[in-house]
């Protein structure tokens, strides 16, 4: 592991100006402590990046469960009651890893997690613009549509024109151009650019504006516009922010439910987002996902036991690990340590970085999840990949991530669906032979349930007096439903005088009771034809 670090700490640097104001940000939609989302973070980057077996993921706390924690804290009747349900959580997706649903992850459509990279950094970028003018009514980390502001994310870039802080406007277009400089440049010229990242320069040259602009009217940001790290006066105060759970309400069958939710929904985009992460990795490691899922479990009981929110693999901060070139879980184990080192030692300076400088750094990372390339790609593929592609992108841009994965989804579905009613069989009229036509079918390697409909069409269309042929040599698989189709057919073609002959690699069968005893001497829950 350590002898990728000349790649890993760099990159841990560029995770960790991301993940800070993400941290922040997400626990203040969640309506929890502040300090709950760094200790995800924390807890995210060490435990879960010690324990899990993904190179380049990264997890802290995640915008998707923002909604369910802040009604969630409301119902359980306080924050140290939701905790208890963070802690059952992870003890249920240990449960998960252990069953192998894990598997899960393999079972989402490509053009669906393409879809998904490509909603995210479409999302990344509308919700970053407003933070880069200077106008933070929404938290950092947000990415539903509609805004606990009362906006949505549309009407939120209209409103930027009459809230513009001009100092945050600079030095976040400063930071910006610094930033593409350094990837599309200076990366190139030395090493000791590739050592030292573009955003911690533009980071630090954030901090100095501030400081030097502190007295200037038109050029100064205030602290609202600022990262809000908790700054403890004493090491009595540091500990006090932590909260434990209150086990006595665990008989409260809401807080089951609301755990239960939890690991579902965490687990859920913690497989989406190692799918996602896979793709991106240039040295496309295989994560494994069993393993994933009781790295989280494990993390978000921990997180839970000392006041956390509850964690899952987070997209934006892998994507930013993948593009500074992290390379091992060295860079998510050392993010996690530059959170707990800063938040104790150096609170008041993290509090002196402009959110629009963090906001330029971000821009960069959605804007290469949704490089204008993928979309011309995607399009030339095909109706096939590019329709749950683009039914993906934009049920992301305008619900929020786990409605517009599941419908992408259910689209990818129907074109399965699709897919599979056109190539169950192939139908192939030859010739005539004594006054009747001559059709044979040739069914597919596997033919399950979802090929009956076209079947069925093909059987009932078969004019009368005609010669059928049903070549089964290449299949291996027939599905019970198919079957019987199949089992009906025989005495529908007697009555419309339809000979029949069934080719396999098991002999010719050319009469309707040896059909029938074809069919019935093997198992009636399939046939295998190998």
């Amino acid at each position: 592991m350590f002898k990728t670090i000349k790649s890993d700490l760099p990159a841990s640097i560029v995770v960790f100006f991301v993940a800070l104001p993400l941290c922040l940000g997400i626990a203040l939609a969640s309506g929890a402590p502040l300090f709950s989302g760094l200790i995800a973070g924390i807890v995210g980057g060490i435990v879960v990046g010690g324990l899990s077996g993904s190179k380049i993921g990264v997890s802290g706390p995640a915008a998707g469960l923002a909604a369910i924690v802040l009604t969630a804290i409301g119902t359980l009747g306080g924050y140290q009651n939701f905790l208890v349900a963070v802690v059952i959580a992870g003890g249920i997706q240990i449960l998960f890893g252990v069953l192998k649903a894990g598997v899960i992850g393999y079972y989402f459509p490509s053009s669906v997690i393409k879809g998904m990279l490509t909603g995210i950094g479409i999302i990344i970028i509308l919700k970053q613009i407003p933070h880069f003018f200077g106008y933070d009514a929404e938290p950092e980390g947000a990415d539903s549509f509609l805004e606990a502001s009362g906006e949505n994310t549309f009407s939120a870039l209209l409103s930027i024109s009459d809230n513009i802080i001009w100092g945050s406007f600079i030095i976040g277009a400063v930071g910006l151009a610094i930033l593409i400089l350094w990837d599309k440049v200076l990366s190139k010229k030395g090493k000791i650019f590739q050592l030292i990242q573009g955003p911690l320069v533009a980071v630090i040259l954030g901090i100095i504006w501030y400081v030097f602009t502190k007295d200037n009217e038109s050029l100064s940001i205030a602290e609202s516009h600022l990262v809000s790290v908790p700054i403890p006066e004493s090491a009595s105060d540091f500990f006090g922010q932590f909260s434990f759970p209150n086990f006595s309400a665990i008989t409260n069958p809401d807080i089951w439910v609301v755990a239960f939710t939890i690991a579902l929904v965490a687990s859920l985009e913690t497989l989406l987002c190692v799918e996602a992460t896979d793709k991106l990795d240039p040295h496309k490691n295989v994560t494994p996902t069993n393993r994933e899922l009781l790295a989280q479990g494990a993390g978000n009981m921990i997180s839970g036991f000392i006041g956390g929110l509850p964690i899952t693999q987070v997209i934006v901060r892998s994507s930013a690990n993948i593009q500074s070139g992290g390379r091992s879980k060295l860079s998510a184990i050392i993010h996690g340590f530059f959170l707990l080192i800063s938040v104790i030692l150096i609170p008041r300076l993290l509090n002196m970085i402009p959110l629009s400088v963090l906001a330029a750094i971000l821009l960069v990372v959605g804007y290469k999840l949704a490089k204008p390339a993928l979309f011309k790609q995607m399009y030339k593929l095909g109706w096939k990949q590019s329709v749950p592609f683009f039914v993906t992108v934009i049920g992301i841009v305008f619900t929020d991530l786990l409605v517009g994965i599941s419908l992408g989804l259910a689209v990818g579905i129907v074109v399965i669906l699709l897919k599979s009613y056109q190539n169950s069989h192939f139908l192939h009229i030859e010739d005539k032979s004594n006054g009747k036509h001559k059709i044979k079918m040739t069914l597919a390697e596997e033919v399950i349930f979802l090929n009956k409909g076209a079947i069925l069409k093909e059987l009932d269309s078969i004019p009368r007096d005609t010669y059928l042929e049903i070549d089964l040599i290449k299949t291996r698989y027939l599905d019970y439903d198919i079957i019987e189709i199949l089992e009906d057919f025989i005495l529908k073609a007697e009555e419309r005088n339809i000979d029949m002959k069934l080719i396999s690699k098991r002999g010719v069968v050319e009469n309707p009771s040896s059909f029938i005893r074809f069919f019935n001497e093997r198992p009636k829950s399939k046939i295998s034809l190998s």
